[in-house]
Protein backbone atom coordinates (compact mmCIF):
# COMPACT_ATOMS: atom_id res chain seq x y z
CA UNK A 1 0.00 0.00 0.00
CA UNK A 2 1.06 3.20 -1.26
CA UNK A 3 1.16 6.71 1.17
CA UNK A 4 -1.53 8.03 -0.65
CA UNK A 5 -3.63 5.56 -0.13
CA UNK A 6 -3.81 5.75 3.71
CA UNK A 7 -5.42 8.81 3.34
CA UNK A 8 -9.32 9.42 2.98
CA UNK A 9 -9.45 11.81 0.62
CA UNK A 10 -12.60 13.82 0.46
CA UNK A 11 -15.67 13.55 -2.48
CA UNK A 12 -13.46 15.38 -4.58
CA UNK A 13 -10.59 13.54 -4.28
CA UNK A 14 -8.87 15.92 -1.97
CA UNK A 15 -7.12 16.82 1.56
CA UNK A 16 -6.31 19.94 3.21
CA UNK A 17 -2.66 20.76 2.90
CA UNK A 18 -1.01 23.44 4.94
CA UNK A 19 2.13 25.28 4.44
CA UNK A 20 4.39 26.34 7.64
CA UNK A 21 7.85 27.85 7.49
CA UNK A 22 10.23 25.01 8.34
CA UNK A 23 12.41 27.97 10.07
CA UNK A 24 9.69 30.20 12.16
CA UNK A 25 7.17 27.93 12.37
CA UNK A 26 4.68 30.44 10.89
CA UNK A 27 1.42 29.56 9.06
CA UNK A 28 2.20 30.62 5.44
CA UNK A 29 -1.09 29.54 3.71
CA UNK A 30 -3.36 26.53 3.13
CA UNK A 31 -4.41 25.17 0.24
CA UNK A 32 -5.49 21.68 -1.33
CA UNK A 33 -3.59 18.31 -2.52
CA UNK A 34 -5.09 15.12 -4.82
CA UNK A 35 -3.47 12.07 -4.94
CA UNK A 36 -1.11 13.65 -7.68
CA UNK A 37 -0.04 16.44 -6.08
CA UNK A 38 0.78 14.98 -3.27
CA UNK A 39 3.09 12.19 -5.06
CA UNK A 40 4.37 15.29 -6.70
CA UNK A 41 5.01 17.07 -4.03
CA UNK A 42 7.03 14.06 -2.61
CA UNK A 43 9.07 13.57 -5.71
CA UNK A 44 10.22 16.58 -6.65
CA UNK A 45 10.76 18.04 -2.88
CA UNK A 46 8.79 21.07 -3.80
CA UNK A 47 5.01 21.69 -2.78
CA UNK A 48 2.38 21.23 -5.65
CA UNK A 49 -1.37 21.93 -5.41
CA UNK A 50 -4.08 21.08 -6.56
CA UNK A 51 -5.60 24.56 -7.93
CA UNK A 52 -9.73 24.62 -7.35
CA UNK A 53 -9.82 27.92 -9.49
CA UNK A 54 -7.76 26.49 -12.54
CA UNK A 55 -8.87 22.95 -12.19
CA UNK A 56 -5.62 21.63 -12.50
CA UNK A 57 -2.05 21.00 -10.82
CA UNK A 58 -0.51 24.26 -9.60
CA UNK A 59 3.54 24.08 -8.52
CA UNK A 60 3.82 26.72 -6.03
CA UNK A 61 6.20 29.78 -7.69
CA UNK A 62 5.54 28.68 -10.96
CA UNK A 63 4.45 32.30 -12.18
CA UNK A 64 6.16 34.14 -8.96
CA UNK A 65 8.95 31.93 -8.73
CA UNK A 66 8.35 31.41 -4.52
CA UNK A 67 9.33 28.35 -4.78
CA UNK A 68 8.22 25.96 -1.29
CA UNK A 69 11.15 23.65 -1.25
CA UNK A 70 9.70 20.61 1.14
CA UNK A 71 11.61 20.33 4.45
CA UNK A 72 9.05 17.86 6.08
CA UNK A 73 5.57 16.49 5.53
CA UNK A 74 3.49 15.15 8.08
CA UNK A 75 -0.24 13.66 8.01
CA UNK A 76 -2.66 14.94 10.98
CA UNK A 77 -4.34 12.55 13.62
CA UNK A 78 -7.93 11.97 11.74
CA UNK A 79 -5.42 11.53 8.28
CA UNK A 80 -7.37 14.73 7.15
CA UNK A 81 -5.25 17.46 6.54
CA UNK A 82 -1.52 17.16 5.60
CA UNK A 83 1.35 19.34 7.00
CA UNK A 84 3.91 20.91 4.66
CA UNK A 85 6.91 21.87 6.20
CA UNK A 86 8.79 24.11 3.44
CA UNK A 87 11.36 26.55 2.91
CA UNK A 88 9.47 29.55 1.31
CA UNK A 89 11.77 30.92 -1.48
CA UNK A 90 12.05 34.82 -1.65
CA UNK A 91 10.10 34.79 1.48
CA UNK A 92 6.80 35.48 -0.21
CA UNK A 93 3.88 33.12 -0.03
CA UNK A 94 0.58 35.03 -0.55
CA UNK A 95 -0.39 36.29 -4.26
CA UNK A 96 -0.83 39.60 -2.71
CA UNK A 97 2.84 39.90 -1.93
CA UNK A 98 3.30 39.33 1.95
CA UNK A 99 4.87 36.71 3.23
CA UNK A 100 1.51 34.89 4.90
CA UNK A 101 -2.13 34.49 3.43
CA UNK A 102 -2.70 35.24 6.90
CA UNK A 103 -1.90 38.96 7.32
CA UNK A 104 -5.59 40.30 8.58
CA UNK A 105 -6.03 39.62 12.55
CA UNK A 106 -9.61 40.51 14.19
CA UNK A 107 -9.68 43.84 16.97
CA UNK A 108 -12.31 44.63 18.31
CA UNK A 109 -15.08 43.40 15.88
CA UNK A 110 -12.69 44.22 12.99
CA UNK A 111 -10.36 42.85 10.41
CA UNK A 112 -7.21 44.71 10.44
CA UNK A 113 -4.45 44.17 8.14
CA UNK A 114 -1.39 43.57 10.19
CA UNK A 115 1.59 42.77 7.60
CA UNK A 116 3.23 44.71 4.95
CA UNK A 117 3.37 44.06 1.25
CA UNK A 118 6.41 43.07 0.78
CA UNK A 119 6.63 43.16 -3.19
CA UNK A 120 3.91 44.87 -5.24
CA UNK A 121 2.27 41.98 -7.29
CA UNK A 122 2.05 43.37 -10.51
CA UNK A 123 5.76 42.89 -10.06
CA UNK A 124 5.69 39.08 -9.38
CA UNK A 125 2.90 38.23 -11.90
CA UNK A 126 3.09 39.47 -15.54
CA UNK A 127 -0.23 38.32 -16.69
Amino acid sequence: MSFVDEIPWDKDGLITAVAQDASSGRILMVAWMNREALKQTVERKEAVYWSRARNRLWRKGEESGHVQKLVELRLDCDADAVLLKVEQLGGIACHTGRESCFFRKLEEGRWVTIDPVLKDPSLIYKR
